[in-house]
């Protein structure tokens, strides 16, 4: 079967967001999966009636993907964007869905800034890579050194106190990060942002409620 590619990431134009608000584009199309770039991050190859991030493919139709977001469907073409409500109705909860290997992935912004989570409830803080941190602007040398464990071994991190953490329509302030001086496929969401939070698992649902 002959399938049919395209991309264009550059061609995309992105526009900021809003409170509450999230911003798809289509990169392009793989066979059966659509490659999104959510709320400015990188391509990702999303099957068809899969959900990521509140974001659901529908269908692929040559160049063009139906996607369902903040409840409404829209049909995108290579290039092309769509804005719509995301994370919760302004309670303060943020409801995702497990991905094929049970992780929780989530799009955020840290002072502003987009940044892809997985949520780890065994890190003690959110963690952050190098490229994630310069893309954020926040300087490794500026914080408190200090070690912690990795699969590698152990690491010099920095520890960092975060502006504003935002998913969804849940914004924290002054929250505790860790740097690594290393780039991280993902950044952990850890215990410093959800502490604050009541956590509550449904099989492959999981919801934070706002808790201070």
């Amino acid at each position: 079967m002959k399938r049919h590619f395209t991309l264009i990431a550059l061609a995309l134009i992105l526009i900021p967001y809003e409170a509450g608000a999230q911003e798809v584009g289509l990169a392009g199309i793989l066979g059966s999966k659509a490659m999104l770039m959510i709320n400015g991050g990188e391509p990702q190859a999303v099957p068809v009636g899969q959900t990521v991030d509140g974001v659901r493919l529908i269908s692929i139709q040559g160049d063009q993907a139906v996607i369902e977001i903040g409840g409404k469907k829209r049909a995108l073409r290579v290039g092309q964007h769509a804005v719509g409500a995301v994370g919760g109705d302004g309670s303060g909860k943020i409801v995702m869905v497990a991905d094929g290997q049970g992780h929780f992935l989530t799009t955020g912004t840290v002072n502003g800034t987009s940044v892809r989570f997985l949520v780890d409830t065994g890190a003690t803080m959110i963690s952050l890579g190098a490229a994630d941190a310069r893309r954020i602007g926040v300087d490794f040398n500026r914080g408190q050194k200090a070690l912690t464990n990795t699969a590698n071994g152990q690491a010099v991190v920095s520890k960092v106190q975060l502006d504003t953490v935002r998913i969804g329509d849940v914004t924290l302030h002054n929250v505790d990060a860790l740097i690594h001086q290393t780039d991280m496929p993902v950044a952990l969401l850890g215990m410093s942002f959800l502490n604050r939070m009541e956590m509550q698992r449904d099989g492959h649902t999981m919801t934070l409620k706002k808790r201070y």
